[in-house]
């Protein structure tokens, strides 16, 4: 039973982390910029991985029959990253003559998105939860 990666895998999951966060934190704190509408994308960052976290909790794993509750909450997971995703394109086009980031803010923080995102895809591979056995608690 695999309860957790390696050291290495752990150091490149902290340091992609530390990566995403920082362009997220550049696309607000920059001169250019100056706005901090787009630090927002950290509650769906908190947010996206929770649903499927209670899921695998307390679902039942048998064979491979369909699990109604887990795709549910793999559906409300998308829901959350597609809303990181579209909350600064939103922004930076609204309203058309005055927005409320500017485009750099907005590539930055898709920039952040991709690169946190496959952290956290990173982290269910590495840790595989699907191993730890709860029984026991």
């Amino acid at each position: 039973m695999r309860l957790m990666g390696s050291f290495n895998e752990q150091l490149i999951l902290a340091f992609a982390g530390s990566v995403g966060m920082t362009f997220v934190i550049l696309s607000c704190a920059l001169p250019a910029y100056k706005v901090w509408w787009p630090f927002f994308v950290v509650l769906f960052y908190v947010l996206a991985p929770l649903p499927t976290i209670i899921a695998r909790r307390y679902t039942d794993d048998v064979g491979n029959t369909a699990n109604p509750c887990l795709e549910l909450a793999i559906f409300i997971t998308m829901g959350f990253v597609v809303s990181s995703f579209a909350l600064p394109i939103v922004l930076a086009r609204s309203p058309a003559h005055d927005p409320v980031i500017q485009w750099g803010a907005c590539y930055l923080t898709l920039a952040g998105n991709v690169v946190v995102y496959l952290t956290l895809i990173g982290l269910f591979v590495t840790f595989d939860i699907d191993d730890i056995d709860y029984n026991t608690w």
